[in-house]
């Protein structure tokens, strides 16, 4: 598949998440809140099983040859992984959150507030991932499988506090 084709694909499925925030706001107005919540739940779940899933493989990928057939498999499910499963993910998340945080709360409270601070933390997070799948194709990939350890925590303790926020909201 080209960059065109990933392109068009991503686009497409902004473009169908979008449509259909707008489409339950106005034919089922009562019920979108909750359709998109579903919706934007089932995205935020894809996302970190996405970002959980993604150091593990770069812990093992660390542990083979250079060139090897195991590092071209590893390399393919990488890219893979990142492109069908944890962008769009990530994109439908950011999409209707925003419009929930919009709906719902106009963008006010301190936990939102916090949500969302954390929330652009997991983002750059995956970019630090996005960056390593393209490391790890190009064979320069400069981390330890220690590293990657490490790194398979972040995303799990912003889930957590982003998760206490949006229950408790302690703020």
């Amino acid at each position: 598949m080209t960059a065109k084709d990933r392109g068009r694909r991503a686009m497409i499925a902004l473009v169908s998440t979008v449509v259909l925030a707008l489409g339950l706001t106005f034919v089922l107005p009562v019920d979108a809140v909750l359709w998109i919540k579903a919706f934007h739940v089932v995205a935020v779940i894809s996302w970190m099983a996405g970002m959980l899933y993604l150091p593990r493989l770069f812990v093992y990928h660390c542990g083979v040859a250079v060139g090897s057939e195991t590092s071209e498999t590893f390399k393919v499910m990488e890219a893979k992984l990142l492109e069908y499963i944890i962008n769009p993910a990530m994109i439908v998340t950011w999409v209707l959150g925003l419009w929930l945080a919009w709906t719902m709360y106009g963008f006010r409270g301190g936990w939102l507030h916090g949500k969302l601070v954390l929330v652009l933390a997991l983002s750059a997070v995956h970019g630090r991932f996005s960056a390593a799948v393209r490391d790890f194709a190009e064979d320069r990939n400069t981390k330890s499988h220690r590293y990657w350890r490490a790194m398979n925590e972040v995303p799990t303790v912003l889930m957590i506090a982003i998760v206490i926020l949006v229950i408790v909201k302690p703020f």
